[in-house]
């Protein structure tokens, strides 16, 4: 089946995502929520407490990092690293939050889709050892694909000139670095693999930008920050089912 023409992707993201809201409450699917929610909310909080007790730590290291003849460009640097330090730790979350909580992710996505479209994924594995084992080893890809990426643009933060626009780049891969994270647990479930994945998104890169952008929103917003995973495990299976499956 050709692929549609759309013109609302911008907004389309993010309506898929926050429908996450709504799906974690249904029947059938809230049982799957509770350790995706409980794993989030102690890491969260642990990475919260940690990074606010290294600030000052972290204050220094910036003006000693920032050379003299750049200090008249301090007022419009700050905001950029306290932009990047969130970043940074939103990245370390992610990764540690979803590589424990992975295999109950993909039963969460596989419970949505099954509410969304009365079937089971066409993959979905059928024990919680098959389970576990192909979560953590998506997990580990995910993981090296991220840092050949971000490698490259951490270096940007210590090239003179160049450092003004690392901040922007790393803000761009992170939200591309979430539409991936969450899309793959539906599309794992599915059969397709990591490379298919990213070819399918590229072909969407508003509606995957609009959904990455959505995820790391509702990350800042206190509160809402705890139901991040579940959340967006159930709005990736959405968009899942109403953007991609007719296309396999």
């Amino acid at each position: 089946m050709a692929p549609k023409k759309y013109k609302f992707d911008i907004l389309d993201g993010l309506l898929h995502l926050f429908s996450g809201f709504g799906l974690i409450t249904q029947k059938g699917i809230r049982q799957w929520v509770l350790i995706p929610l409980l794993i989030n909310v102690v890491l969260f909080a642990g990475l919260i407490i940690y990074t606010s007790m290294q600030m000052d730590l972290l204050a220094v290291s910036f003006e000693n990092w920032l050379p003299n003849w750049l200090d008249w460009l301090s007022i419009l640097l700050w905001p950029l690293f306290i932009l990047s330090v969130v970043m940074f730790v939103f990245f370390g979350f992610t990764f540690i939050a979803n590589f424990i909580a992975a295999p109950f992710n993909a039963l969460l996505s596989a419970a949505v889709e099954r509410h969304l479209t009365g079937q089971e994924p066409s993959e979905a594995k059928t024990t919680l050892w098959a389970m576990v084992i192909g979560s953590l080893l998506d997990e580990l890809r995910k993981l090296t694909y991220n840092l050949l990426r971000l490698l490259p643009i951490l270096i940007l933060f210590i090239i003179p000139g160049l450092q003004l626009i690392a901040p922007v780049l790393l803000f761009l891969f992170t939200i591309w670095m979430l539409t991936l994270q969450y899309v793959d647990y539906p599309m794992g479930n599915n059969g397709l693999n990591f490379k298919t994945q990213r070819e399918y998104l590229r072909k969407r890169r508003l509606l995957s930008l609009s959904f990455g952008s959505g995820t790391f929103l509702i990350t800042l917003i206190p509160g809402l920050n705890l139901l991040v995973i579940p959340v967006a495990v159930a709005g990736a299976t959405r968009l899942w089912v109403e953007e991609f499956m007719q296309q396999q």
